[in-house]
This record gives structure tokens, sequence and C-alpha cells, in this order.
């Protein structure tokens, strides 16, 4: 019951986050939109204020050994410790949410009423138990193939509280582990095996909080941050680093979330492209920017048209079918070619967003009215 309860609370702080991709499919409640379609802003370059977020997130230098007989080793480059510790190499996944930044943007208070829709009670309660302020003390939420990394403060984090049974040791430089202990299962003959969960969760310098799914999977990426990984670019750039969401999609996972109707198309970018680059402003308006690249220049400038087709085709059908909500979403929508890559543009106004989740408000009201009756 125990466990249940507090997957519940990091599912319901996982929801603050993920209920923006939820508003991205026009899930919810509330009017229809605006008869006149305000300016969208797309999140298409690094800002100043981005780079000098970039900067001051450059905060760890890995120790270095001189040669014998030699003068000392040159300093390395400070790095960001949450980008070096993400896997290396092509197909691989990692998309990034500014938690912090996206907390304190419009969108953030909207999504905030949600969170607290039962008066704060469950996130009050992961506090207490956690010694950790989701709210404050979380900067960023990455999902990867391997599992999450949170980077933040995590120096009063009950780690051994929160992991009950699990066996923790020092791993690295400034690392701890912490494998989950066994569990009990039915067997096949109405007995009862005992199985090691292979989840962990590792923590390094108080700063990364790394859930996988195995032990090996944290060590890995513990490897990575202390310059023990191979010696590869990094699946996010610096450069790259712009937006409240932002990262790298392997095609097959973009594929796979595509309906069965669009298997075709789904087949096509598993044929044609490398990898999709993925931006998110919701500073304002939800703006959305998915590059999509690969080898064969025809091959992606035809798949570019293609859907570009397809999203004209359906922005049509809306309106003659009387869909003006959705049609008028459509009209953010359009495919740029440019070259070896096409970008996909699409985005939901910030007066849309309100009337969707004009619920939470008043949910967490009533919530909150409530509890100051009792």
């Amino acid at each position: 019951m125990e466990n249940r309860r507090r997957r519940r609370v990091w599912l319901g702080v996982a929801g603050l986050l993920f209920l923006l991709a939820a508003v991205l499919m026009f899930t919810g409640q509330g009017d229809t939109l605006p008869e006149e379609a305000p300016k969208v802003e797309f999140p298409r370059r690094m800002r100043a204020p981005e780079r000098e977020r970039a900067e001051r997130r450059k905060t760890w230098v890995m120790p270095t050994v001189a040669d014998a007989g030699t003068a000392a080793a040159e300093r390395p480059r400070p790095r960001d410790p949450l980008l070096a510790a993400l896997s290396r190499g092509a197909g691989k996944t990692a998309v990034v949410i500014e938690a912090n930044a996206l907390r304190h943007s419009p969108i953030g208070e909207l999504l905030l009423d949600c969170l607290m829709r039962d008066g704060g009670k469950e996130l009050n309660e992961f506090r207490t138990k956690s010694g950790v302020d989701p709210l404050q003390d979380l900067d960023r939420l990455v999902i990867t193939d391997e599992g999450l990394m949170l980077s933040g403060d995590f120096s009063k984090a009950k780690f051994q509280d929160l992991m009950g049974d699990a066996v923790s040791m020092d791993y690295g430089e400034g690392a701890r582990v912490y494998e989950p202990g066994e569990m009990t299962v039915a067997g096949p003959d109405g007995g009862t095996v005992t199985r090691r969960r292979n989840a962990a969760v590792g923590v390094w310098n108080n700063q990364l909080l790394m859930l996988g799914r195995t032990p090996d999977g944290v060590k890995e990426a513990i490897d990575r941050v202390e310059g023990r990984g191979p010696d590869e670019p990094p699946l996010i750039p610096e450069g790259s680093t712009y937006g409240e969401m932002y990262g790298v999609l392997s095609v097959d996972h973009l594929a796979r979330l595509l309906p069965p109707e669009q298997a075709e198309m789904a087949q096509r970018l598993r044929e044609v492209a490398q990898n999709v680059e993925l931006h998110v402003d919701a500073s304002s308006d939800v703006a959305l920017v998915a590059e999509v690249r690969g080898e064969d220049k025809a091959k992606v400038t035809d798949l570019g048209k293609s859907l570009g087709a397809a999203l004209s085709l359906a922005r049509m059908r809306a309106q003659a079918e009387g869909e003006k909500e959705m049609a008028q979403l459509l009209d953010f929508a359009r495919v740029q070619p440019d070259g070896e890559s096409f970008k996909l543009e699409m985005a939901v106004p910030l007066d849309a967003i309100k009337e969707r989740l004009a619920f939470c408000k008043e949910e967490r009201q009533a919530a909150e009215a409530d509890a100051s009756v009792r």
C-alpha cells in the first residue's frame, strides 16, 4: 500500500509535466476557440536567456591525471552534468522537460491547478516523506530509453526511507546507487517465488537523480557523467537546449506513436528519417517544432511534401465537416522543407489551453474550500 501511494505521488508530479502533451492532443474540456487565431512564436533557435541558462549549468569539471614525467594535464572544459549523463549514439531517445521554467510560466500555473485538484494533499504528503519539494527543488526531468533522470537539489532527500529495503552503495566519485531488495510473487505451481527487483535509483552529487530499469543502466549513466563512458558527442548538444521541452526522438519511437491507420506513414518514417529533433516553447502559447532529418535528400523532401499534403487535407476536411475548433488549430500546422530535413510546426494558443484547463482551477478551489471548512 505504501509503495502504491508513493507511485501515485510520483505520477501526480509527472502529470504536471505531461499534461502538456495531453493538451497538444486536444483533450479536455472547454468551449470553441477564438474566431481570430493569434500569432505564435515558434522555437527555431537558441535565445539569449537560454544561452545564459546553458552557461550556468556547466558546473562539472572532470578530474584529470597527468602522465608521469609530463606537465599537468590540461584542465577540461566544464560541462552540464545532465547532458553528460545521457546515452550516446544514434537511434536513442532523450526528451528534456524544463520543469522549473514550465512551473513559472503562464501554462505552468494552469498545470499546477490540475496537480492541486485534491487541495495539495498528495503533494504535501510527498514533501514530508521524501524531503523533496518538486515545485522548488526540481529543475529538469528527462525521459530516456533507459528510464528517467531528474536534476535539481536533492540534498534533503530521504532516499533510504523512500526506497525501503533497498541496498545502497557508493559508486564512482560522488554517487550512490540504491538497488531494491527481493519480492515474492506467485509461482507457476501455485507456490511462491522470490525474485530480485531489477529497477534501481542512482544519486550523483545530490544534483542528479536517475531512475533506471537495471542497476547496470544507472551505473552506466554515472560513468558517462564522470568521464568513464564512450567518447562520442552528447545526444543533445548544448546548442539545442532551447524551449521548455526539447530533445531527440528515435524514429522507431515516433513511428509507434502514430495510429494504426497511419501504418504506411510510420513505415516511411522508419525508411527515410534518421532522427527527429524536438523543441516546444510553452512560455506563452504552446508551439512545437519537430525537425526530421535523413540521408537521402529526395526521400526526405518527398516525405515532407506527403506530410504537408496530409495536414492540408485534414484542415479542409475539418472545415467541410464544421469542426471549427480543429480547423483553427490546424491553421498553425505547416511543413517547411530544408534540403536533408524538414520542419513540422504546430501550435495551441494559450487562450485555448486556459479554456481546456478551467475545470482544474474550479476543482482546486472547491477542494481548498472544503478543507478550510473541516
